[in-house]
């Protein structure tokens, strides 16, 4: 056969050439003609089991229709340019043969409905789209696959001739979002020229430019030159604005009467988010507010006095209760860990896979369900945890794969195959004997030796995994 995959010592695996134990030893020479072939002996040590087809493989088409393997076990793909050869097939079954080359077709008609999709759904990359079509397109005629190869042909080609309209209308697209994305700065930087000319709504049209620019940061597909001029403007007026609060505010600076009114306003932003259970977002908020207050200058005293009190209490009362909150959490994480601790305990010496698999998995499926119950634990501690629970899965895990290997009734029917093989040359080496032949007789004896030495071989590896 053209294609091989490894196998594991001693036993053959279909599509591949025999297994030699031996390295450096010659092999013997395959049956005369006209004897059963090794795929037939197989077939008839073990028959194929057929009630329940692997569900797994979903084929495209049916390779029988497209292709066969003649007794030689080359295997040819029928096309509108003729027959001609894929591959060989010496390790099966003829039907083998074409199916594995069928998988190829298969795995060759998703490449093609891949760059079908990816057309409609990318039509930006047309172009990288036709260019993996035309490669794919140029390696069909020697594609060692067999199935439907014109069908797959046809459609590269329209996937090629479609390409250049997907990529026409793509750019003519990326114009339009062009165009719209400039509109849209161009009206954004217009309101922003009017606010940072005459607006004295400070905060609204503060809040109102911080919108602009998020939305700003959004709008993409611009080419530089343009978005360059757009983002002068919007910044220039941006500026003009904040000059104008600037002075205003200083001139609040100058006048206490307006700071106690702006503390005032802060003090009860704070008393307002002081019950807030929102830890981060309210933390980061009475940051701001701090800022605030620093930036705003002194009140009267005996009302800068008064106000502070006010802001520091609700300050406190909301860090205090932040505090509580965290060490409340702390102390569940750790008695969680203690648990999840304990829980290990109970449960190590009743998981033992290698005395009793089946009871070492009920048990890890309990461990696991009030493990999930038990919740968090403290970060220092999650990696051993994890760890020692994830150890306990793997032995179990590796205890299921190791029994699934030593009973596998696939490996155990190869190892009989071969005992068939031992039979009929044994067979072979006594008609011949009998006949006068001993020239004969000792070849066949040679053969049944080589094929007793696989056939132990394969046992071996059934029983020692």
């Amino acid at each position: 056969m053209s294609d091989q995959s490894p196998t594991s010592p001693g036993v053959a695996n279909p599509g591949t050439a025999a297994p030699t134990p031996n390295p450096g030893r010659t092999p013997t020479p395959g049956p005369r003609p006209g004897a059963p072939s090794p795929a037939a002996l197989a077939r008839k040590a073990a028959p194929r089991a057929s009630a329940t087809p692997d569900t797994r493989i979903i084929r495209a088409s049916d390779p029988s229709e497209w292709g066969r393997v003649d007794d030689s076990g080359a295997v040819f793909v029928r096309t509108s340019d003729g027959e001609r050869q894929v591959g060989s097939w010496q390790a099966g079954a003829p039907e083998e043969g074409l199916a594995h080359f069928g998988l190829r077709y298969d795995a060759l008609v998703a490449e093609v409905t891949l760059l079908e999709a990816r057309l409609e759904s990318h039509p930006q990359d047309a172009r990288k789209t036709r260019a993996s079509a035309e490669t794919l397109a140029e390696q069909l005629p020697t594609a060692a696959a067999v199935g439907d190869l014109d069908s797959l042909a046809a459609r590269l080609a329209t996937v090629i001739e479609r390409s250049g309209d997907v990529e026409a209308e793509a750019r003519h697209r990326k114009d339009e979002e062009r165009a719209t994305s400039i509109a849209r700065k161009e009206a954004l930087a217009v309101e922003a020229e009017e606010i940072g000319e005459a607006s004295t709504q400070w905060k609204a049209a503060g809040d109102r430019l911080r919108e602009i620019l998020d939305e700003w940061k959004t709008i993409r597909g611009i080419d530089r030159k343009t978005d360059d001029a757009l983002w002068k403007r919007f910044s220039k007026a941006r500026e003009a604005f904040n000059r104008r609060r600037g002075s205003h505010f200083a001139e609040l600076d100058r006048t206490r009467a307006s700071v106690k009114r702006v503390k005032e306003e802060l003090v009860e932003r704070a008393e307002a988010i002081s019950g807030s259970t929102d830890w981060n977002d309210t933390a980061t908020a009475f940051r701001r507010l701090m800022d605030e207050w620093k930036a705003a200058g002194r009140a009267p005293r005996e009302a800068d006095d008064a106000l502070w009190k006010r802001f520091k209490a609700a300050q406190d009362t909301f860090f205090d209760a932040r505090h509580a909150a965290a060490a409340e959490r702390d102390a569940e994480f750790a008695g969680n860990a203690d648990a999840k601790e304990a829980l290990l305990a109970a449960y190590a010496g009743r998981i033992d896979p290698q005395k009793d698999l089946t009871a070492a998995r009920t048990a890890l499926r309990e461990l696991q369900t009030r493990w999930e119950e038990i919740g968090k634990v403290p970060r220092e501690r999650m990696g051993d945890l994890e760890g020692r629970i994830r150890a306990l899965e793997k032995s179990v895990s590796d205890a299921a794969d190791a029994e699934w290997r030593r009973t596998d009734p696939e490996a155990k029917a190869r190892a009989a195959q071969f005992w068939v093989r031992v039979d009929d040359f044994e067979e072979q080496a006594a008609k011949a004997e009998a006949a006068g032949r001993s020239k004969d007789a000792e070849k066949a004896r040679a053969q049944a030796m080589q094929w007793r030495e696989w056939a132990e071989a394969a046992e071996n590896a059934v029983d020692t995994r």
